[in-house]
């Protein structure tokens, strides 16, 4: 997913542009034209002045909206096929990702996925971890209702030893209890967890399900063995729009403002929060859109396909261009520094990526030439003697098709090429490794080495996890993505 689902300091074009075509086409449906420079009578604003805050709202507000959807699915929507438990229960994924998983895009399929979703209006929740064997790479990220990784637990933050640990909402100002190895702090109501447990082989499943069955999710008081506090308000979750209408609905205003009741605004978006409330943005304020003017409706519209183009304009000049990479995308609000764009084009383009501490994503949709890449033609990827990406833990890479960016079902259900199948792997006479991406087998004496790839669009995605300073800094160069010529 868990986890795109992404870009990487490699030097070269690196961008999971996961939903780029949907989200072109959905502007598209919106005119940019000019929207008269006159009033709202209901506001006092020009129209204009509303189309600029509707654009700040929409790039504010997206990662917000589209991690309700995923959520809704996860924890509220038992209907849903996608439903994972109730909040404040873990839910373990004794599997990896497979193209039958759909709900998120650019899921990896190196790592099974535990989630727990994490409701601390009433009280603070304990997580407990197993003692892990060393070498098996594992991690808790936390991320709030902005989509800000706030921590982590796991192999490279807290190491593979056994612990407890206390995760509290806002308004907890409770001491720390005894056994309580660090006390993290979520500044939203709601938070999720997403754990990742390695998978050397298949073979390896029932280890990880051992590991999986050691993870532990109860309430402060349940772990304290005492009476529980009452219990928070009951909350109608409302049902989230389609990914789609994310786009271009103005329903969105008001599902922001649904979520907003649950962040207590922070210092630093003071100013920002009353300014989106000229437009009836704030949090758990109704939006009517019926009681909007037509003009008013118009230009709030304008203003969210204003976003989309704003969007598709950082990702042509800084993204595509390696000016700005997934390390820049993903983390806390303070290594963001409010840089709302950022935040926005990071959950468009992978949401729930890792802090590049954690890993960086390296990401393939040109060819060495710098073509669009295609299943209507061949490639190889070399990585030359002692040139493996340097990690920690481990690295992957995973084809995508497009335009869904999921998995490809194919012929011999491999989604990816990990480190863990070197011993596997076929080593050219100087020691490198060739990797075949094409639709059609490379040939018998080649498929250990084969990447299967859609007859037309895809892209690729590299991951390294716990990766080394060489990769972080620059040094280390993700190879190129060669077209073979018939």
């Amino acid at each position: 997913m868990n986890a795109l689902r992404h870009w990487a300091k490699t030097g070269r074009p690196t961008l999971l542009v996961v939903l780029f075509v949907t989200f072109m086409t959905s502007s598209a449906s919106v005119s940019a034209a000019a929207v008269p420079s006159a009033a709202d009578a209901r506001t006092g604003l020009s129209l204009e002045e509303a189309r600029a805050i509707a654009k700040e709202a929409t790039i504010y507000g997206f990662p917000m909206v589209d991690s309700y959807r995923i959520q809704y699915s996860y924890f509220v929507d038992t209907s849903s096929p996608e439903y994972k438990a109730d909040w404040n229960r873990i839910y373990n994924n004794a599997r990896v990702y497979t193209p039958d998983d759909k709900a998120i895009q650019t899921p990896n399929s190196d790592t099974p996925y535990s989630y727990v979703g994490a409701d601390l209006r009433a009280e603070p929740i304990v997580l407990t971890v197993p003692k892990i064997e060393k070498g098996r790479y594992y991690s808790l990220q936390f991320i709030d209702m902005y989509t800000f990784n706030f921590s982590y637990v796991g192999s490279r933050a807290t190491g593979n030893d056994s612990g407890a640990f206390l995760l509290a909402g806002p308004g907890w100002k409770g001491a720390t209890p005894k056994g309580i190895k660090a006390v993290i702090r979520s500044e939203t109501e709601f938070a999720f967890i997403l754990y990742r447990t390695q998978l050397f082989s298949p073979e390896d499943i029932d280890n990880v399900k051992r590991i999986q069955a050691g993870y532990k999710v109860q309430t402060l008081s349940a772990f304290l063995g005492k009476a529980a506090p009452p219990p928070a308000p009951k909350i109608d979750f409302i049902t989230p729009m389609s990914a789609d209408d994310e786009r271009t609905s103005l329903r969105f205003f008001s599902e922001l403002n649904f979520l907003l009741q649950f962040c207590p605004t922070d210092p630093s978006e003071k100013n920002l929060m009353a300014t989106l409330a000229k437009i009836g943005v704030g949090a758990g304020k109704p939006f009517n859109e019926a009681s909007l003017s037509p003009e008013l409706r118009e230009a709030l519209q304008h203003g969210m396909a204003d976003a989309w183009k704003a969007f598709a304009d950082f990702k042509a000049t800084q993204l595509d261009t390696g000016k700005i990479t997934s390390g820049d995308g993903f983390g806390t609000r303070q290594y963001l520094k409010n840089d709302y764009m950022r935040r926005m084009a990071s959950a468009a383009l992978g949401i729930y990526g890792n802090s590049k501490q954690e890993a960086i994503y390296p990401a393939y949709f040109l060819d060495a030439d710098h073509q669009k890449i295609d299943g209507s033609h061949r490639y190889i990827m070399r990585f030359a003697p002692g040139a493996l990406p340097p990690v920690n833990a481990f690295w992957s890479l995973t084809m995508y098709e497009l335009p869904q960016s999921l998995l490809f079902a194919n012929p011999i259900n491999r989604y990816l090429i990990n480190s863990t199948m070197l011993p596997e792997l076929k080593r050219d006479g100087d020691g490198g490794i060739t990797i075949y991406v094409q639709n059609s087998s490379p040939g018998k004496d080649k498929e250990s080495n084969w990447l299967p790839a859609p007859k037309g669009p895809f892209f690729l995605a590299m991951r390294l996890y716990w990766p080394k300073e060489q990769a972080l800094d620059g040094q280390w160069k993700a190879p190129a993505l060669q077209r073979i010529n018939p």
